[in-house]
């Protein structure tokens, strides 16, 4: 049967990267969130903290979207955080 989830039974990929690359940049979920606003997307501080739980499916433009504000590949969004290299 198929199943609309990662292997670890979450509704994204992305979670995990967002929330790691968000504390990088030291903004908090709302900020975030703001940032995404101004630059189209209409989320709010809850979309962003159930998008980084993985409680929440995330589209392709949104990922593209997440891409352009913290400036950074969509591929390492989607990399998945257990095989993310030691910085």
């Amino acid at each position: 049967m198929f199943t609309n989830k990662a292997p670890d039974g979450k509704n994204n990929l992305c979670g995990k990267n967002i929330s790691r690359l968000r504390i990088d940049m030291k903004l908090s979920q709302r900020a975030l969130a703001d940032l995404l606003q101004v630059a189209g997307l209409d989320v709010d501080k809850n979309a962003i903290q159930r998008i980084e739980a993985g409680k929440r499916f995330v589209t392709d433009i949104e990922l593209a979207i997440f891409s352009h504000v913290l400036d950074v590949p969509i591929e390492e969004l989607l990399i998945p955080f257990s095989e993310l290299p030691d910085l």
